[in-house]
């Protein structure tokens, strides 16, 4: 272990459709993370665009700044040996390669929260894919802006298939397969 927190830091990105589960599922992560005494910090899309990004908008380029800025702070977090759950759409293969590049590849964990739009449709906690599909929301991921499906993700939850506790089990257990926690 690389810390006196007792576990290597790293940045878990979590990335999906809107309502496909991925702040659902890094909240329970977290928790079970700090119930294992794993110190943690928890960034997610509707808590960081009420702040540090309120002034950016859904374009391609709001976007980008968007995740860059959290990059940046993800990679602030990982410094001091935390392990940084971050849960945003990241719709775009190029920005999340840029996290990537931001954070560093080895402190770097993709997770896809893998959902049908048709299922995101129907979940729709917040109401914003009835509102995209009226035209209210331009630029909205799945609808009239593209989604782009991670090549390559460390791990793949598929929230259609498995319950959030199997999703997180799952997750920890590659945590302690690359010995970042025990």
């Amino acid at each position: 272990m690389d810390n006196k927190l007792g576990h290597r830091g790293r940045v878990l990105w979590f990335s999906g459709l809107s309502g496909s589960g991925k702040s659902t599922l890094s909240n329970a992560l977290d928790k079970r993370l700090y119930d294992l005494g794993i110190r943690t910090y928890l960034l997610d899309g509707d808590n960081i665009r009420q702040g540090l990004n309120r002034d950016l908008g859904f374009s391609k380029a709001d976007r980008t700044e968007n995740i860059r800025r959290v990059a940046e702070v993800a990679r602030l977090f990982l410094e001091t040996g935390m392990i940084v759950i971050v849960a945003f759409i990241s719709p775009y293969q190029i920005d999340r390669q840029l996290a990537r590049e931001v954070i560093g590849t080895d402190d770097f964990l993709e997770i896809y929260v893998r959902c049908s739009l048709e299922e995101c449709e129907r979940r729709d906690p917040k109401g914003l894919y009835a509102k995209a599909r009226s035209g209210e929301i331009p630029n909205f991921t799945g609808v009239s802006d593209p989604y782009e499906i991670p090549q390559n993700p460390d791990i793949i939850v598929s929230t259609e298939e498995e319950s959030v506790e199997d999703g997180v089990e799952r997750i920890l257990t590659e945590l302690k397969a690359r010995n970042l926690i025990k």
